[in-house]
């Protein structure tokens, strides 16, 4: 079973003959505990082609150590990570294998640094005894285990804030450090110095080394340049979410299924840049990708949607156990939904999606016009999706309200939603105005989508209606619900005509074609 933590700390160059200063003169350390020297072995591993290097991520075999075991460790922020960490085994725990399955596939991990540090550990304590952080000094021997056999060695400083600790005390701990002529670590982890200083022929100090690293790639120039930047960024979003979703994080499945619709609505609206015999197989692919993380996701836009309707009734008005039949119901659908889920980013349906986006980030499959300019090309992709939505809105406009009018308001939701992104990818081309106009879109999608939200909203509350008085209680509080929800729907059809007033005026695509 593996075990998750927040890692928030800070590294600092130091020489063996470093002096640490007196602690207990930063603010709030009452008392400085030294813990003594520990030896600790670690073996780190990594694709031969160094897949988690390139994404900051690390995993590693420590023995010695208060924490011996696997650690797999995730970039959340400068200096913050999440660890995750299953005990001590011969080979790689399932549970840490999954979260990497998205970027290492069928690839073998292999070691590839070793690494052994002698920690001296120091616990600043606060006033009742409490850690506030802990700092080690540690004196590292670096050996290369693949792709090369060199070796390196430094002494570093690393403070660590404790659980729930505020991370503004690590400001004042540095700031005590600073004084005493200690500065921060060049290197944003062990690992990544060590790769660097053994790497073969490696003779450059690892701070010239992360500056070349942080170079920023090549200015699109191109409409085609553009679009691949936009696509390039979802691929990356889809792989990274991956290991989200397994841990169940907050938003990750709906994030991750955010980023299939974007990339399969860019080889949509920019079919005349990017080959649609090459990008319509891998669309029908993220749009089952897409709906199956829907499952998930949809269930739990209901639930947070009936809590909430719930939560703002009378104490009158909930009559029964209705808390306690929501959660039930709930529960057991969000369970299956979220094996299935699961179940799905362990298909080699999904890993065969994985390796055609890598194929395509790889070569682009660009059509001629993909060399016009992008002020000239992307208007009008952006446009045909404008016209797109513009038909469906007035169709459904023209209907009377019912189930004729809820099937095409939720197909207009789908137009109005591909249109946003269409000009959430020209905005870094053409700047303000399809940001406007994305954000213009953005309310149109927003108000569409709580009209279709209600209309699930409804179904399910009559399910759970049916139910309750099949069991014998009152179906009261689910009827108010459903007759709510009745006229939130109502409320967002007359909204409608103002809002897509708002967002078609012409003024608003002018500005796009310049």
């Amino acid at each position: 079973m593996a075990d998750s933590k927040r890692e928030i700390e800070r590294k600092y160059e130091a020489t063996v003959d470093t002096r640490l200063p007196e602690l207990t003169r930063v603010a709030g350390v009452a008392a400085v505990d030294h813990r003594g020297v520990m030896e600790l072995d670690a073996v780190y591993y990594d694709t031969e082609d160094q897949r988690l290097a390139a994404d900051s991520l690390t995993l590693r075999r420590r023995t010695g150590g208060d924490d011996e075991g696997w650690h797999l460790k995730f970039p959340v922020a400068s200096g913050i990570r999440d660890e995750i960490q299953a005990p001590l085994s011969d080979t790689l725990p399932g549970s840490l294998a999954a979260l990497l399955r998205s970027r290492v596939r069928e690839t073998e991990l292999v070691p590839v640094v070793r690494l052994f540090s002698s920690r001296d550990v120091h616990h600043l304590l606060g006033p009742d005894g409490s850690l506030l952080a802990e700092l080690s000094v540690d004196e590292v021997r670096a050996v290369r285990l693949a792709g090369g056999s060199g070796t390196a060695a430094w002494t570093e400083i690393e403070v660590e804030l404790a659980d729930d600790g505020d991370p503004a005390f690590l400001d004042a701990v540095e700031h005590r450090l600073r004084k005493a002529g200690v500065r921060p670590s060049a290197s944003a982890s062990k690992l990544a110095r060590a790769l660097a200083e053994t790497a073969p022929g490696s003779k450059t100090a690892p701070k010239k080394k992360q500056r070349t690293a942080k170079k920023t790639a090549p200015r699109p120039r191109t409409a085609g340049d553009h679009v691949m930047a936009y696509v390039r960024d979802q691929i990356t979003a889809v792989v990274a979410l991956d290991p989200a979703v397994r841990r169940d994080l907050p938003d990750s499945v709906h994030q991750m299924r955010v980023a299939t619709r974007r990339l399969r609505s860019a080889f949509r609206t920019y079919r005349k840049i990017l080959d649609r015999t090459v990008t319509d197989p891998v669309g029908d692919e993220l749009k089952w990708l897409a709906a199956e993380l829907g499952i998930d996701r949809d269930q739990e836009v209901l639930d947070e949607r009936l809590r909430a309707a719930i939560a703002d009734l009378p104490r009158t008005l909930v009559l029964g156990p209705v808390r306690g039949r929501l959660r039930i119901w709930s529960v057991a659908r969000r369970q299956g939904s979220r094996r299935r889920t699961v179940g799905v980013l362990d298909g080699k349906r999904y890993l065969a999606l994985l390796e055609s986006l890598d194929a395509l980030r790889a070569a682009p499959p660009l059509l001629p016009a993909a060399a016009e300019a992008p002020e000239d090309a992307l208007p009008r992709a952006v446009l045909r999706d404008y016209e797109r939505l513009a038909t469906r809105i007035g169709h459904a406009l023209e209907l009377r309200p019912g189930p004729d009018r809820d099937l095409a308001m939720h197909d207009a939701r789908k137009a109005a939603k591909r249109a946003r992104y269409a000009g959430e990818a020209a905005t870094a081309a053409l700047g303000r105005p399809a940001k406007k106009f994305a954000r213009r879109m953005k309310a149109v999608q927003t108000l569409l989508g709580d009209h279709q939200d209600s209309v699930v909203a409804r179904d399910a509350l009559r399910t759970l209606a049916a139910q309750a008085h099949a069991a014998g209680e009152t179906a009261f509080t689910w009827g108010l619900l459903y007759g709510h929800e009745e006229a939130t729907a109502a409320a967002r059809e007359q909204e409608l005509p103002e809002v897509w007033e708002r967002a078609s005026r012409p003024k608003l695509r002018a500005a796009l074609e310049g």
